[in-house]
């Protein structure tokens, strides 16, 4: 009785452990995602993804405090939501991965609404414009793309000033990558680079530290920033485009929009072509 009691114990403990063994994988490299508001809501917080060294758009101030046009528009999503904001800080290159493995509920990180992308992630409504330059001394001469292979140019790697330098400058052109936009301005101001591929809102940063020195070139590709979750996520990405809709008509986004782009709230397109904002 007692060997036959322990045996079967023994076999369920048994069971129980290779279910638990078995299950253990998909606990490692599949992450607890919350797909919906509702699940977001019964966690009570939502995880964004934004930049953290990119002002104006996502940066950590000196009291360790995320600031920004996407951290002001973040805090109003979670206040939207009902739920507190935790902010995780992403380079450009890990933005996505970050999404698509599940470590962040959205981006709200300066996503730039293009094509390849959105085979990857689902972008909304746009909430912000931008417009990719070429950036270089006051006393260099750049007239032509063709004058871009003279110099050794920096770019933040993964970027769209990265594509669009990669697909402009002649061959043979020097470009070095770095690791986003802040060690990418200091490349420039350090010498390490003659030149960089840029936004409208590296000029400013520039003008703080080297006042007069450098000046928009050429322009590229004019943008719009969109927030971005998974692919087939319909719930979140209609909540994401009603809260756009909400701001844009209340206010709000005129509002903090000015204070850190400096330029008051552009007009954004009813589409983008080749980006849909409603999710399949």
């Amino acid at each position: 009785m007692t060997h036959t009691t322990r045996t079967g114990l023994s076999r369920r403990q048994l069971i129980a452990t290779g279910a638990a063994t078995l299950a253990m994988p998909m606990l490692i490299t599949r992450p607890a995602l919350a797909v919906t508001p509702a699940e977001i809501k019964s966690r009570g917080k939502v995880i964004i993804g934004i930049q953290g060294d990119n002002p104006p758009w996502g940066f950590v101030n000196s009291a360790g405090k995320q600031e920004g046009l996407d951290a002001d528009i973040s805090e109003l999503f979670s206040k939207e939501l009902g739920v507190p904001a935790e902010f995780v800080q992403l380079a450009v290159a890990n933005r996505i991965p970050a999404l698509t493995s599940g470590r962040v509920d959205v981006l709200f990180a300066t996503m730039a609404m293009l094509p390849e992308r959105a085979k990857a992630v689902q972008f909304s409504k746009p909430y912000a414009a931008n417009i990719i330059t070429f950036i270089a001394p006051k006393d260099v001469v750049v007239k032509t793309h063709a004058d871009m292979g003279k110099y050794t140019i920096g770019v933040a790697r993964g970027s769209v000033q990265d594509a669009d330098i990669t697909k402009t400058a002649p061959a043979g052109t020097t470009i070095r990558r770095f690791d986003g936009d802040a060690p990418t301005i200091q490349a420039l101001l350090s010498g390490q680079v003659q030149a960089v591929g840029g936004n409208i809102f590296y000029i400013p940063r520039l003008e703080e530290a080297k006042p007069g020195v450098f000046e928009n070139k050429l322009e590229f590709t004019k943008l719009y920033n969109g927030a971005c979750t998974r692919l087939g996520e319909k719930e979140i990405n209609a909540f994401i485009n009603a809260f756009i809709d909400k701001i844009k008509a209340n206010g709000e986004l005129a509002k903090v929009y000015p204070k850190w782009m400096k330029n008051p709230l552009p007009p954004f397109p009813d589409s983008v072509p080749d980006i849909p904002f409603i999710a399949s």
